[in-house]
């Protein structure tokens, strides 16, 4: 093993395919974009180049703030609903017989298996203002609470947040199911002769031991919330006005709608950016030492 380690051209012959491919298909279009953040281009005559006239501009843009604030909402719900969710679903799963755990861990699984687009009309006809299923729930209990959920631009995002919260939280819940199964039976064993409970086991244990797929989790959450797109494109188009911006819809809108695309390659820069500097951060507080078992 040391003598393939130590034989420089075994290691350029195994990893140049992968990091050749790496390169074209991320490195060189991140390259490209950042480089055409420079230029005023309508993506068919030719770029001019204006210096940081965009970032100027971009700066300065109301939407722009209002998608980064989006950008940041969304992932708090991702963040709250799939891993605080998620957890819970998954420790109560790993109490339960073999059986029984299989048939809910499937069946909360199920919706991230499923086109967005078909998550998101499915959604759209329970919030729907006049025969929403979840408007004819509060009328049958008496409740005086009929919403048109999707129209007022203080409560849109938050509930497209929530759509797509709901449906890749059993992502994250198999993620740390299988991280709890993974830990040593002999150590809930020891617990349980200590007389602790079960909260004080997960607390001492399960918590600890689970810090570096908490950590993947979160920045998928995280990176998760930033990017988001599907839920706007398909269910408020970005509306009511421009309340469910988010960069990417920012930026969809900035080149598939108005032919801005230098614009646009400098609001995908900042995503990047952005996306990055949140990975660097959770990557740096959260679960800094390996625990190893």
């Amino acid at each position: 093993m040391n003598s393939i380690r130590k034989n420089k051209k075994a290691i350029i012959l195994f990893t140049a395919p992968a990091l050749l491919l790496y390169t074209l298909v991320v490195i060189y279009p991140i390259i490209q974009t950042f480089w055409r953040s420079f230029y005023k281009w309508d993506g068919l005559s030719t770029p001019k180049f204006i210096n940081i006239r965009n970032y100027t501009r971009i700066f300065s843009d109301h939407d722009f703030y209002i998608s980064l604030v989006n950008g940041l909402k969304f992932s708090l719900v991702l963040v709250v609903y799939q891993i605080g969710l998620g957890a819970f679903i998954a420790f109560t799963l790993f109490r339960l017989k073999a059986g029984k755990a299989r048939f809910f861990r499937n069946s909360f699984f199920v919706p991230v298996v499923l086109s967005t687009t078909v998550v998101c009309q499915l959604w759209l006809s329970i919030l729907n203002g006049h025969y929403g299923l979840l408007n004819q729930v509060f009328k049958v209990l008496g409740i005086n609470y009929a919403q048109d959920w999707l129209s007022s631009s203080s409560t849109a995002i938050w509930v497209l947040a929530f759509v797509n919260a709901w449906q890749f939280m059993g992502y994250h819940m198999v993620l740390i199911y299988t991280a709890v199964k993974a830990i040593p039976e002999h150590f809930f064993e020891a617990a349980a002769i200590d007389g602790a409970t079960s909260l004080q086991t997960h607390l001492r244990i399960t918590f600890p031991l689970l810090a570096e797929t908490f950590k993947i989790c979160l920045i998928f959450a995280v990176t998760g919330g930033l990017k988001a797109f599907e839920q706007m494109a398909v269910m408020t188009g970005g509306g009511p006005g421009t309340s469910t911006f988010t960069l990417t819809y920012f930026m969809y809108r900035a080149a598939f709608r108005l032919n801005e695309y230098g614009y646009a390659c400098t609001s995908a820069t900042i995503l990047v950016i952005e996306c990055l500097i949140f990975t660097i951060i959770i990557n740096r507080f959260v679960a800094r030492e390996r625990i190893v078992y």
